[in-house]
């Protein structure tokens, strides 16, 4: 066994990245504080051929320092749009036909195992220290949460948007 290659790993140009069909998965990041946490979530879009990452209030955007750190460059090929309030991102989503998915811990949280999409979804990301807003959690059609066994009672945003980005990806490839 060994390591592959940059070049048997045949990705994509960016630019060829940029033109390819995306997975109908956006992001939406609610006044995430963390460049580092943003920019992850750009790697794993990318990773992932996700749609779009809409960005929200106190949350940066590209270009960034910071971001471009965990990043990697996927701040350029990952497509992005800037709302200055995330219940502006959310209605954009809803009017262009996507279901609006909150990862939160609710009420009426399904387990993310049990979650079966139907359609386009927008994957609503919340705050580090408040997650996702009590304003977002009025539009969503549906909360999702991971389930968790330790002491903690969450995941750190880019690690939670990794889960649940491959939990989706994974039950649309077991659907083709």
């Amino acid at each position: 066994m060994r390591k592959l290659s940059i070049t048997e790993l045949n990705r994509k140009a960016p630019e060829e990245f940029r033109k390819s069909e995306k997975y109908p998965i956006r992001i939406v990041l609610d006044n995430i504080r963390s460049a580092h946490n943003i920019g992850s979530v750009f790697r794993s879009s990318d990773a992932f051929a996700i749609d779009c990452i809409h960005l929200c209030g106190i949350t940066a955007t590209p270009p960034n320092r910071e971001i471009h750190k965990s990043a990697l460059g996927a701040e350029d090929t990952v497509q992005w749009r800037y709302h200055a309030t995330t219940q502006e991102a959310i209605q954009h989503c809803k009017d262009e036909g996507y279901t609006i998915v909150i990862i939160e811990q609710t009420t009426g949280s399904v387990p993310l195992q049990e979650y079966q999409p139907n359609g386009p979804v927008a994957l609503v990301f919340g705050n580090e220290v408040e997650g996702v807003s009590e304003a977002a959690i009025e539009l969503a059609d549906v909360a999702v949460e991971i389930p968790q066994f330790g002491t903690k009672h969450s995941f750190n945003i880019s690690v939670c948007a990794g889960i649940v980005m491959y939990d989706l990806f994974s039950k649309s490839l077991a659907q083709s």
